[in-house]
């Protein structure tokens, strides 16, 4: 009873929600980027040595280390903490931002961000009457990615999109999104299993080593050979020390702090990988392509639940793979729709002090991992589902069989 009460609730809210106009929610979006772009720039005046955006920062001066033959990753703590952890491409790109005073550019950072995401979300098969719902849904998150000025609403957007080109049978141009999200963050290569669910897969791969190398060799337009090499070797040295500095907010950290589990983190990632791959097996087996959007969100989830360097900005990746799984369903479940508010609530609630007092975000939320806990449930059940489906699937053949024996 009490679940269905639940239900009922969530319903009504639903249908309440789905009276606004999703075009309301992306002007939303749009407003809170560049008003918290402003904040950012505007709260960060009276620190005497740092910003509130120093993410962007990282990534801005990037461009101008870049071009004079600086080495990218080594700390500048005249300029910013934390280290760039990012391709040398990447740093190419930046100077379309690096030009401009810190106020617009961090402004026109994060609408673009913004403006992927919601290009993105629109070619989702979400019917209209849930487009709103998922976009609030999203919200919060949004608010947070936003706050630290990093890339990971625009990941999203392209993981979402090469998975449309897919769809649409353009493999030359979901394979370039791929590969630009891998020299952003190296997670987007998981994201190119998707290409198996897919006849295309030798033109797949052919495009994919087109792209990575074209994209590779791209800052030779501002640096010799030499630096060039030289950058990817430092750049490999840093990601080869920062592997083993911590477990982030993950499946590990939430096993490590709950648990006490001292954990190899190669022995956890190939186990990891493996539940990953697992489904693709029974689809590919059926050719079912009613599962290629359910892997899709199976990436967004993997990529940050797994992530040894997850931190809460990185989780707006992870809870749209969440909200595609159940938005897209035609009825979702009672149990469907438990979990989904609780992930709601254990992942954008629990890390914003809008809802949850800062003290409880800092001293329990984020060291224990929170985050993850919900967001890893879901994951296990989309790789099970195509497993119980394809089990139900075949009873019900042997059963048919043997009626007819009968």
């Amino acid at each position: 009873m009490q679940r269905l009460a639940t239900k009922g609730r969530w319903d009504a809210f639903c249908h309440t929600i789905s009276s606004i106009p999703p075009k309301y929610l992306y002007i939303l979006f749009l407003l809170m980027a560049a008003g918290i772009s402003f904040h950012s720039w505007y709260s960060s005046q009276d620190m005497e040595r740092w910003t509130r955006y120093n993410n962007f920062l990282i990534f801005k001066q990037a461009f101008s280390h870049l071009v004079h033959n600086q080495d990218l990753y080594v700390l500048y703590e005249s300029e910013y903490y934390d280290l760039y952890k990012y391709s040398p491409s990447f740093a190419l790109w930046m100077g379309v931002f690096a030009w401009m005073p810190d106020v617009p550019a961090l402004i026109c950072w994060n609408i673009m961000n913004v403006v992927v995401f919601i290009i993105a979300i629109r070619t989702l098969p979400v019917k209209k009457e849930k487009q709103s719902i998922l976009l609030l849904f999203l919200a919060i998150e949004m608010m947070i990615a936003l706050t630290s000025s990093q890339i990971n609403v625009f990941i999203t957007g392209f993981f979402i999109l090469a998975w449309h080109c897919m769809e649409n049978k353009k493999i030359w141009l979901a394979a370039l999104l791929l590969v630009v999200t891998v020299y952003i963050k190296l997670f987007g290569v998981v994201a190119m299993s998707l290409f198996l669910l897919y006849p295309q897969r030798w033109k797949a791969a052919l495009y994919t080593v087109f792209w990575t190398a074209v994209i590779a060799v791209m800052p030779l337009m501002v640096i010799s050979w030499d630096q060039l090499l030289f950058l990817y070797k430092s750049w490999g040295h840093l990601l080869a020390n920062d592997y083993s500095a911590s477990y982030g907010v993950s499946v590990m950290g939430w096993w490590h702090t709950w648990f006490n589990m001292d954990i190899s983190k190669q022995l956890f990632m190939l186990v990891a990988a493996a539940i990953f791959m697992a489904p693709f097996l029974p689809i590919l087996y059926n050719r079912e392509p009613k599962y290629n959007l359910s892997m899709l969100a199976s990436v967004l989830i993997w990529v940050v639940i797994f992530n040894h360097k997850g931190e809460s900005p990185t989780y707006i990746i992870a809870l749209t793979g969440v909200a595609i799984w159940y938005f897209t369903q035609e009825r979702p479940s009672t149990l469907n729709t438990i979990l989904v508010l609780l992930t709601l609530v254990f992942t954008s609630f629990s890390s914003t002090d809008l809802i949850t007092p800062y003290w409880i975000a800092r001293t329990y939320v984020e060291p224990y991992a929170v985050k993850a806990v919900f967001c890893s449930i879901v994951w296990l059940k989309i790789v099970m589902e195509p497993f119980f489906v394809a089990s139900a699937e075949t009873a019900t053949i042997r059963s048919g069989k043997l009626q007819r024996a009968a």
